[in-house]
């Protein structure tokens, strides 16, 4: 059987090239931009890459890491110790540690998910379960990645048997690892005065059309913030990366923090729980934009607390889910009794709770 983890995607290169081959992708979906593709696609080609992707390649240019993107370099390394942890779990339940196959794909650029699915079908496997990276259900990023998955499988004469887990934000082994990164930042450095929880944002339309993200990224941060002991008057909840002119969900991120250090707030940390690894989003947005704008309304310190990226906790909490999704199609090994399997497995959960 095989797990496939699929995140956002990102360019090749922090170039404009390689930004506009990007875009083009990432635009062109027609969950992301939802406007008729009549009126779409002419403004997409005509204007937005004409002029976007040099602008977007300097933010990209400013995280960029001599081993290329965050988001890929933390996005493999997930990968790769997952299929770690799940080898090792597999193991005290009494399956063959390479029972299960690990891939990566991106929605968008490179790894491809069609070539992921092909490595797994490659290795044997004719289950597989499907995992976006997003803890908070959106149509545009959960619901698309499901259709690059569907769209290569249905062009398969022998399709595998598909399993797809559509949200995490309440899950309680996601909740903790959260916890556990803002108090690993928070004993090495002071406390702030203010919390701010970031999530990205979508058009305020998209919760009227019934999409769940908006009350899933609420709940994300009440448990959170039960989990750390802090009061609502500690923390605030807000959303990121608006684009265009229409409203999008609210309050904003950047005036967010404005409020705050117009309010006096002098030390501010802002976490993005929506995000699983480190990326544009976090490290330029929230990283430079946001403090520029905090310190220029009169704050003195803007940090932003690192995503979950490759922490224990993390780690330790995404394999456990796989095992949950997977737990229907692991059958007992044959010199293994059913009834000595059953008690294994409750051994496993009861010692990851």
């Amino acid at each position: 059987m095989g797990v496939l983890l699929i995140n956002l995607g990102t360019p090749d290169a922090a170039t404009p090239a390689a930004v506009r081959r990007y875009l083009a992708q990432f635009l062109a979906d027609r969950r992301v931009v939802e406007i008729p593709r009549v009126v779409w696609m002419p403004i997409l080609h005509g204007a937005v890459l004409r002029v976007r992707p040099a602008k977007s390649a300097r933010k990209y240019a400013a995280i960029w890491t001599k081993d290329g993107s965050p988001l890929l370099v933390h996005s493999v390394r997930q990968r790769t110790l997952l299929m770690g942890h799940l080898g090792e779990r597999l193991k005290t339940l009494g399956f063959p540690g390479d029972l299960a196959a690990v891939e990566l794909g991106m929605r968008y650029g490179n790894p491809p998910i069609a070539a992921a699915i092909a490595r797994l079908k490659a290795a044997g496997c004719d289950r597989m379960l499907v995992v976006p990276l997003y803890p908070q259900y959106a149509a545009s990023a959960t619901a698309s990645a499901h259709d690059a998955v569907f769209a290569t499988a249905v062009r398969m004469r022998r399709m595998p048997a598909l399993r797809t887990i559509d949200a995490f934000h309440d899950d309680v082994g996601y909740i903790k690892a959260l916890a556990q990164c803002v108090n690993d930042f928070w004993m090495r450095n002071r406390w702030p005065d203010h919390l701010v929880l970031s999530f990205h944002g979508l058009p305020r339309r998209s919760l009227d059309l019934g999409d769940p993200y908006y009350c899933q990224c609420q709940k994300t941060a009440r448990l959170l913030a039960a989990e750390l002991g802090l009061p609502s008057t500690q923390y605030a909840v807000a959303f990121q990366s608006r684009f265009g002119r229409a409203q999008w969900l609210k309050p904003y991120t950047m005036a967010t923090v404005e409020a705050l250090a117009k309010d006096g707030k002098k030390r501010v940390d802002v976490f993005c729980p929506g995000f699983v690894s480190d990326c544009l989003e976090t490290l330029e947005e929230i990283g430079i934009e946001v403090k520029q704008a905090f310190l220029a309304a009169g704050g003195e310190e803007l940090r932003t607390i690192p995503c979950l990226n490759e922490h224990p906790a993390w780690i330790a909490a995404l394999t456990e889910m796989v095992l949950r999704h997977l737990s229907g199609w692991l059958t007992p090994p044959a010199d293994v009794p059913a009834r000595e399997m059953t008690q294994a497995r409750a051994r496993a959960h009861g010692a990851t709770r």
